[in-house]
């Protein structure tokens, strides 16, 4: 049976559109994380000290930076308070240049940075899966973006 050209074009066509929903995805994953990682990842030259979480509202949390080698001490800085942070928490972190704003670093900062990644992978093997029918590819996705999501709530 001789499929039709017209049936041939649509398919590559949706193979290509699904593609590249596929590239969005990730990319926007990348691009949102490395918004934060990029600060626990070339992290050299950066203020790196403790702080200590002092009290904490409904997006951030609030607290004194004890300084590492070559920074300076600070009464307050703030963190995004999704960090697992709670008052009286104590853990490493670098200052965003420019800013009083700090990222936690150390294994667990690190996996939480990558989050938006691990949820975009796992998106992404859905479309992977049942548009593309690329299963296995799928699976590895899926699987990858889900040990991700679960290596960063545990770290936390």
């Amino acid at each position: 049976m001789k499929r039709n050209p017209s049936h041939r074009a649509l398919l590559y066509g949706r193979s290509a559109v699904l593609g590249l929903v596929v590239l969005v995805l990730l990319v926007a994953g990348v691009l949102a994380s490395w918004d934060s990682a990029h600060h626990i990842v070339l992290a050299k030259g950066r203020e790196h000290g403790t702080m200590t979480v002092t009290g904490c509202g409904d997006e951030v949390c609030t607290g004194a930076f004890a300084p590492g080698d070559g920074a300076a001490a600070r009464a307050r800085v703030s963190v995004d308070s999704s960090v697992a942070a709670r008052k009286g928490d104590r853990f490493p972190v670098v200052v965003k240049p420019g800013t009083d704003e700090v990222v936690r670093t150390g294994a667990a900062g690190f996996l939480h940075a990558w989050v938006p990644l691990g949820g975009a992978l796992v998106l992404a093997a859905l479309v992977i899966g049942g548009g593309l029918r690329l299963t296995r590819t799928a699976w590895g996705a899926g699987v990858a973006g889900g040990a991700l999501l679960l290596a960063a709530f545990i770290a936390l």
